[in-house]
């Protein structure tokens, strides 16, 4: 499995650094990073993890459309407001997604981590919503979760994974530069 989780790595890294550079080919590259995932996941009895990787699969074919309609003269995606009330809303959502979860892998799986992997994953399909929408604020969710998920990963004895989850960190600060010097789109994101 050290192999496949090395490609997966690298793949996935790939599409985190298109995605700082505001490419839209980060998406299809996504794509490619998830399904690799989706296995190592299933063998490491993260469940929560595994069905992500299925969450965002989903997520990419949204983003990827989006962006194609939003992209800048310079073929990079132009970045939107995200108002405060729908950040709130989100991260509501976010929660009680978390807390169903990890019930439901609690009560109904042998999952190793059920409920800080319930959580993980809640987020991070906000944080991959809001990157589909072009909002910065993905940037500091995502640095958020990947710094959890290093943990979660070291504990987990996926020490490449976790590895590229603290490069994920590191790319995540790059973005968020990045997109705050970009031009916002005028409009918001609906």
């Amino acid at each position: 499995m050290t192999l496949v989780e090395l490609v997966g790595a690298l793949i996935s890294a790939w599409a985190v650094w298109l995605t700082a550079q505001r490419r839209p080919w980060c998406w299809p590259v996504g794509l490619a990073s998830v399904l690799v995932y989706g296995g190592i996941f299933v063998e490491a009895k993260l469940y929560s993890d595994a069905l992500l990787q299925l969450a965002f699969a989903g997520l990419i074919v949204y983003g990827w459309r989006r962006w194609l309609h939003n992209l800048g003269e310079d073929g990079r995606v132009q970045v939107a407001r995200l108002p405060f009330a729908e950040a709130a809303s989100h991260v509501a959502i976010g929660t009680v997604g978390a807390l169903a979860l990890g019930f439901a892998m609690h009560r109904w799986t042998d999952a190793a981590l059920p409920w800080l992997d319930a959580a993980l994953t809640s987020f991070s399909l906000v944080a991959q919503w809001w990157q589909g929408r072009r909002h910065i604020a993905a940037w500091w969710l995502w640095i958020i979760v990947d710094v959890i998920y290093v943990g979660e990963y070291v504990y987990k004895h996926l020490l490449i994974t976790s590895v590229l989850y603290a490069g994920f960190i590191v790319l995540a600060a790059m973005g968020l530069r990045a997109w705050r010097r970009a031009p916002a789109d005028a409009a918001t994101a609906h």
